[in-house]
C-alpha cells in the first residue's frame, strides 16, 4: 500500500500521515524526489484491508491510497511513478545521457590502471570500474589485491574525474571500499547473499546490483527490496546474462529483462555484455543491443593489455576497440533518443 500526497502538501500533513501509519503498526517509508511525496507501507498488511485505505485515504494532504500487489513494494513504479536518477558525482545514471562504466576486471597495478583509466575517460566513460575483491571459482586464481587496489583504483578516479566502482564480497571489507569508491556493486553470486544486501543498504552508497544468472525478474526485484529498506534508494539493476541451453557464449544476455524492467520498477537499469559475452568479439554487438533495448548504461571492461590481464582477459576489449564502441554507441544513443558524453582530450 502506498500513499500519494498531494502536490503541495505542508509538511505538517505528511508527518501527521506518517504518525498514522506508526500508529497503525506500519513502518513508513518516504519515497525521495518525486514531485508529490509517496509514503509506502512497510510490513504485512492483512490482505490491504479496506478500512485501512479508507482510514489513510481521509487524512488531510492525501490524494490517493494505492495498493500494491506486487512482493517487491519500493523498486515498484506504483510506489514511485517517475524513474529514478541516480547523481554520482559529476556522473548520472538513469538520465538521458547513457552512463557508461569501464575498465578492467581487476586492479593489477598503478600502471595498469593508470592506463586503463586514461583510456576510457579518452573515449568518454563517465565512469570507471576496477576490482580489488575478486570471486573466483579457483581458490589459485587471482584474488584481487584487496585493500592497496582500492587505494590505486581511487587514484586513478581522482586523477580522472571518473566516480570508481568496485565489488564487495563480504561486510567486513564495507568499510574500507565504502571509504575509497563511489559506488558499490553487488556481484551475480552474491544477488541472493541477503546479509550482504542489507550491509550494503546502510553504508549511505550508490549499489549496482547484478542479476544472478540463475534468478527471475522478480528475484531481482525483490533482492534489490533488501537494499532499499535499510533507507538506501539509490539502487541501479545490472542485467549480466542468464543461463539457457545455448553455450556458445558465457551467459545469454537477455534483452527482454530491460524493457521488463523498466516497465515493473523505477530503478535504473544497466547492462553488462562482457560478462555475457565471455568473448570480446561480440561485446559491442551486445552492447549496442542494450542500449537500443532502452538501458541506461553499460558496463565494459577494458584493459591495456587483454593477453596480460590476471582475470577476464578473453572478455575485454583493448583501447581502441572501445573508443569505436564509444563512435557506433552514440549513434545508437540519438536514435533512442539518448546520448553519450563528448570524449575528453588526452589526460
Amino acid at each position: 500500500m502506498v500513499i500519494v500526497m498531494q502536490a503541495g502538501a505542508a509538511d505538517s500533513e505528511i508527518e501527521t500521515v506518517i504518525a498514522a501509519v506508526e500508529k497503525a503498526g506500519f513502518r513508513p517509508w518516504v519515497n525521495p524526489g518525486v514531485e508529490r511525496k509517496v509514503i509506502a507501507l512497510l510490513g504485512a498488511v492483512d490482505a490491504e484491508k479496506a478500512e485501512l485505505v479508507d482510514h489513510f485515504s481521509a487524512l488531510p494532504g492525501v490524494e490517493r491510497v494505492t495498493l500494491i500487489s506486487e512482493p517487491y513494494k519500493l523498486a515498484s513504479r506504483r510506489t514511485h511513478p517517475d524513474s529514478s536518477q541516480i547523481q554520482v558525482g559529476p556522473a548520472s545514471i538513469g538520465g538521458k545521457e547513457l552512463a557508461i562504466i569501464a575498465g578492467p576486471c581487476s586492479v593489477e597495478s598503478k600502471d595498469q590502471i593508470f592506463k586503463a583509466a586514461r583510456a576510457v575517460k579518452d573515449a568518454g566513460a563517465n565512469l570507471l570500474r576496477g576490482g580489488a575483491f575478486k570471486p573466483r571459482t579457483s581458490p589459485y586464481s587471482f584474488q584481487g589485491l584487496g585493500v592497496s587496489g582500492l587505494e590505486l583504483l581511487a587514484e586513478a578516479g581522482r586523477m580522472t574525474g571518473l566516480p570508481t566502482v568496485t565489488e564487495v564480497l563480504h561486510p567486513a571489507d564495507l568499510e574500507a571500499i565504502a571509504e575509497h569508491v563511489d559506488i558499490i556493486q553487488i556481484g551475480a553470486r552474491n544477488m541472493q547473499n541477503f546479509r550482504l544486501l542489507q550491509e550494503v543498504g546502510r553504508v549511505g552508497k550508490p549499489v549496482i546490483l547484478k542479476r544472478n544468472p540463475g534468478c527471475r525478474v522478480q528475484e531481482l526485484l525483490m533482492a534489490s527490496e533488501y537494499i532499499m529498506l535499510e533507507g538506501n534508494a539509490d539502487v541501479v539493476l545490472c542485467e549480466r546474462g542468464i543461463t539457457s541451453f545455448e553455450n556458445a557464449t558465457r551467459y545469454t544476455l537477455d534483452l527482454n529483462a530491460i524493457p521488463v524492467i523498466k516497465r515493473l520498477s523505477h530503478l535504473p537499469v544497466i547492462a553488462d555484455p562482457s560478462h555475457a559475452a565471455g568473448d570480446w568479439r561480440y561485446v559491442a554487438a551486445i552492447a549496442l543491443g542494450a542500449v537500443a533495448a532502452g538501458a541506461d548504461g553499460v558496463m565494459v571492461e577494458v584493459h591495456p593489455d587483454p593477453a596480460l590481464a590476471l582475470s577476464d582477459g578473453p572478455q575485454s576489449l583493448r583501447p581502441d576497440k572501445f573508443r569505436r564502441l564509444m563512435d557506433s554507441m552514440t549513434q545508437v544513443a540519438i536514435a533512442v533518443g539518448r546520448q553519450v558524453a563528448t570524449p575528453h582530450e588526452q589526460l
